[in-house]
């Protein structure tokens, strides 16, 4: 079951520098923040007060050790620090914000607390050097990551695998979008009426399917992104009438279609494009009980615990 618990934070939460330490030990200390804003997403001071308030009293006791996975320049990792942990495990892969969360830690003067594996936070390196029991795991994947069916899939398997590294009163948590939704590719039939197979396209797909000719290569900005798509699935979508002229000149595209590049009969007379549909993916976790949701306006942090044995 999902229990979802709205927030009075706003909805429009402020990202911008400097991100700092709220409380504990490092009480408004400012952390460096990486040269391009864009590299990370950093966690809103009022969410994060949010996360630690609800984990009052499980790392109280001076030997709680956290995972902060996509650690980015290490600012809830840090924030467990002050506030008591006896030791962080930070997961990042970008080299240049790895040199900015090593900068910060030494600022700090937390080196012996604190340990970094440079890596992807969801290979098997990443899990294999983390430590054991875990108190608490953070996640904080991108935002793009878990809005695709293959890449939300390949998260909730790491979560998975950390929450079996949990101590009994420890929690996995789960940052992401809200709502998260996955969209749903329409059912197309052949001319038979059978279901035509298809694959799921990532944008990372979409992205490298640039049509073959120099042109295209020299400006892959101009990439059309719905015949990409219909390169990868094998499915010709219809056109829309603007794109008849261009058609009509592109004998590729009309082969592609099976189209009489002279017949505009045949592109008006194509089906309805199906309706876009979206769906929410399961939450839930084979070997966990929850997730319990608090949501912040556009983001959801989901904290499970490890079911245990009956």
């Amino acid at each position: 079951m999902v229990f979802l618990h709205d927030s009075i934070i706003p909805t429009q939460a402020t990202y911008d520098p400097p991100m700092r330490i709220i409380a504990g030990e490092f009480r408004r200390r400012v952390l460096l923040g990486p040269k391009d804003a864009s590299t990370t997403r950093p966690i809103p001071d009022r969410v994060k007060e949010s996360i630690f308030n609800i984990l009052r009293g499980h790392f109280d006791d001076g030997q709680a050790v956290f995972v902060d996975a996509f650690a980015g320049t290490g600012a809830f990792g840090l924030e467990a620090i002050s506030r008591g942990a006896a030791r962080c495990h930070f997961i990042e892969q970008n080299r240049d914000v790895v040199k900015v969360l090593r900068t910060n830690i030494e600022t700090l003067d937390c080196e012996d607390r604190c340990d970094v594996f440079q890596g992807d936070a969801l290979g098997a390196g990443a899990l294999a050097s983390s430590p054991r029991p875990i108190t608490v795991a953070f996640l904080d994947p991108p935002y793009l990551l878990v809005q695709e069916p293959i890449g939300y899939r390949r998260v909730m398997a790491q979560l998975q695998q950390y929450v079996d590294l949990l101590t009994d009163d420890g929690f996995a948590i789960l940052r992401t979008p809200w709502p998260l939704q996955h969209e749903v590719v329409p059912q197309v039939l052949d001319q038979s009426g059978s279901p035509i197979p298809q694959r799921e396209v990532s944008a990372k797909d979409k992205r490298g399917m640039v049509k073959k000719g120099r042109s295209w290569r020299r400006r892959p900005q101009s990439m059309d992104m719905r015949r990409a798509e219909e390169q990868l699935t094998g499915v010709v979508g219809p056109r829309a009438s603007s794109d008849l002229a261009k058609g009509q000149e592109d004998p590729d595209v009309d082969a592609a279609e099976g189209v009489d590049s002279g017949n505009e009969d045949a592109h008006t007379m194509a089906a309805p494009a199906p309706k876009v549909e979206y769906i929410m993916p399961s939450l839930l976790l084979p070997n966990a009980t929850g997730p319990e949701t608090h949501t912040y306006g556009t983001m959801a942090v989901h904290m499970y615990m490890k079911k245990r044995a009956q």
